[in-house]
């Protein structure tokens, strides 16, 4: 907070502190440049600090100058010392190589990466550190896999059918290519806004435009034309952008116009507007002969069944005689031809494009007033420019706006999002909701300051990952003893006082496991792979032949984000430790504690089967010495070597258990499972 607005006041916790600013005026307590709520009346008397784009701001003064060299720490010190409230002191090395070893890569450091960077004494060799896991292909795997939470990215579609999206792997692969490439991220959001829309686009960009198909789809008795299931795709697809994009609940304002923020029901359905045209298309991936033949067999199949359909349908057909087509009909859909290769999109169908009208309580029968595409008044106070539906390239313009240096929010809520991946806490700790109802910034100025770094970076994040990551706030120990002023000013440390330790997310557990094991396949890119489950759930599907297991069994090694994103079977082992469900955008991965995960750990398929494949690995190494199994098996999951009281007790263990018991133990370890 800055320190102006705090002088004077007691010592109370800082949730406290926030309650009393939200209840004075402005002028009382500020902590938005930009003010903190907004009054009713016209888009431009409400004052919504949101609403107003990002204006540079001077780094505030500190007295600690010796902490605060780089911009990030004058903000976070700022505040701190407002409270009376000190750093703490810079992680031990071994700590802070696997810290940053799994927030780039989401895998552990090798014990020869550890020591190398505990050896090397230039001042140089954190910075070095920090690039060469930017570089790292598997920076693209980890943070790929928070792209897709964010946009509730899955390979079927929900509900009772759960249909297979097929091919839709070659949009994760995309997203991991273009965290790899460090593709601008005004260019990634425009590609997968309006990608299709493009002047001849490339198969990225129609891959990009797959975004629109991940919402959950009910078919309707498989049937998907019918009016309520397109308004529950283009409710879906409106949903996200705000979502995603904006951070903000653009939803509430479906059915009526939004109860806490400034946003109308018509800037709802003039947003969804943009969307009115996209039609579900598969591009197929084949020469042109071979996708004419394709059709020309695909559609005189197709017309023979329907012939024989309606035949069936006529009067006087018998029961035997529909029985006898009925079996006919099943016999030629056989020799429909397997689906050519394809790319997951859409396209805009004019022919069939929706009108989009303002729906009294969302109720898709219920339409009032007919709507042209506009974005919402109260982020485009400057540009309210409308666009008439039969706009030939909508999403275009939408991308257009979406990605403007003038938006208010998309560089606010992307650089919020790389925050909170770093530090476990947003800035803005709800972070898919910027409005009013959603918890006001901790360091405002900071946020601003990070977007229009964003900016000048030129949309790439890999900068803005080591500008943060320089910090001193990030390389900050997390194991100092908690002050006493500290637990009550701030217990949650929203001033980032120390780091906060955070456990391994389940694909970085699963990762960790088949690394430190020797199992893992780092092969990139490709199908989905389906692990063996207990038939009892495959039982559940509504058709169990959705799950197949993949045959070649080294192909269920590979990292977590290779696996299958099915909304209807998730992996208990992935369940337990908080993978999200797909439903909706994941904004925040949630870190639960309870007994499932200990049975998981201790009894369950995948940490047994590792445990054995690890004992190996330190048989294959050290033969029978158990010395030095015991402190290689030590550096592989914790990062470092054990104490003298770990190894003696670690060696006790061993003369009466086997080694597959003692890695098992290892897998347990808050050392293991949790990143300081």
């Amino acid at each position: 907070m800055p320190q102006q607005h705090l002088i004077g006041l007691p010592r109370l916790p800082l949730t406290l502190i926030l309650l009393i600013g939200a209840c004075l005026p402005t002028s009382a307590i500020d902590t938005n440049p930009h003010g903190n709520k907004f009054s009713q009346g016209t888009p431009e008397q409400r004052n919504f600090w949101a609403a107003t784009p990002p204006k540079p701001i001077k780094l505030p003064a500190v007295r600690n100058t010796g902490w605060s060299e780089n911009p990030v720490d004058r903000f976070l010190l700022a505040a701190l010392e407002a409270v009376e409230l000190t750093p703490s002191p810079r992680a031990t090395k071994a700590d802070l190589i696997r810290r940053a070893t799994f927030d780039l890569t989401g895998l552990p450091p090798t014990p020869e990466e550890v020591e190398g960077f505990i050896s090397n004494d230039s001042p140089e060799a954190y910075s070095e550190l920090v690039d060469r896991l930017l570089a790292s292909p598997h920076y693209g795997e980890k943070w790929g896999q928070f792209w897709l939470d964010v946009i509730r990215y899955s390979e079927s579609e929900g509900f009772e059918y759960d249909r297979q999206l097929p091919y839709a792997w070659r949009f994760r692969d995309y997203v991991i290519r273009s965290f790899n490439e460090d593709k601008p991220f005004d260019k990634f959001i425009f590609e997968q806004v309006a990608g299709d829309e493009m002047e001849s686009p490339t198969e990225d960009a129609l891959i990009a435009a797959g975004f629109h198909r991940f919402g959950p789809v009910r078919r309707n008795m498989g049937n998907p034309k019918i009016a309520l299931s397109r308004n529950e795709v283009l409710t879906e697809r409106t949903d996200i952008i705000g979502s995603a994009f904006l951070g903000v609940t653009m939803g509430c304002a479906r059915c009526h116009d939004h109860k806490l923020d400034p946003f109308s029901q018509a800037d709802y359905y003039s947003l969804q507007a943009f969307l009115g045209a996209t039609a579900e298309h598969d591009h197929p991936l084949a020469p042109p002969d071979e996708i004419e033949a394709w059709n020309v067999t695909t559609d005189f199949i197709r017309k023979t069944i329907k012939s024989m359909e309606t035949e069936r349908e006529k009067e006087g057909v018998t029961s035997e005689e529909k029985t006898a087509i009925n079996k006919r009909i099943a016999e030629i859909k056989k020799t429909l031809p397997q689906p050519l290769p394809s790319i997951l999109s859409i396209k805009n169908d004019d022919e069939h494009r929706t009108e989009v009208h303002i729906l009294n309580r969302g109720v898709w029968e219920f339409k009032g007033d007919k709507v042209d595409m506009r974005f919402p008044e109260i982020l485009a106070k400057d540009s309210q420019q409308r666009f008439q539906q039969d706009h030939p390239k909508p999403r275009t313009e939408l991308a257009r706006w979406l990605t403007s240096p003038e938006n208010p929010l998309t560089a606010r809520v992307l650089v919020n999002r790389v925050w909170l991946s770093h530090f476990g806490t947003g800035i803005v700790n709800t972070p898919n909701d910027f409005g009013t109802h959603g918890e006001r910034p901790s360091h405002p100025g900071l946020l601003d300051f990070l977007a229009l770094e964003l900016l000048k970076y030129e949309w790439q994040l890999k900068p803005l990952h080591k500008l943060i990551m320089m910090s001193e706030a990030y390389q900050q120990s997390s194991r100092t003893p908690t002050s006493e002023l500290a637990s009550k000013l701030d217990p949650a440390n929203r001033l980032l006082w120390k780091y906060s330790h955070r456990r391994l997310q389940a694909e970085e557990l699963r990762d960790a496991l088949l690394a430190v094991s020797g199992r893992l396949n780092k092969k990139m890119f490709g199908e989905s792979i389906m692990l063996p489950v207990e038939k009892e759930m495959v039982d559940l599907l509504y058709d169990p032949k959705q799950w197949t297991v993949t045959e070649d069994t080294a192909e269920h090694d590979r990292r977590s984000v290779y696996l299958v994103a099915k909304r209807n079977l998730r992996l208990p082992f992935m369940e337990a430790f908080d993978q999200p469900t797909l439903q909706i955008s994941c904004a925040k991965r949630e870190s639960s504690t309870h007994a499932p995960q200990a049975l998981e750990l201790m009894n369950g398929a995948t940490t047994n089967q590792l445990a054995i494949a690890f004992a190996e690995r330190l048989k294959q190494e050290f033969g029978d010495n158990p010395q030095k199994q015991i402190e290689r098996a030590w550096q592989l999951t914790t990062g470092r070597s054990p104490h003298s009281d770990e190894a003696k007790l670690a060696l006790e263990f061993l003369r009466e258990q086997p080694l597959q018991e003692f890695t098992l133990a290892l897998f347990n370890l808050n050392d293991f499972l949790y990143v300081r």
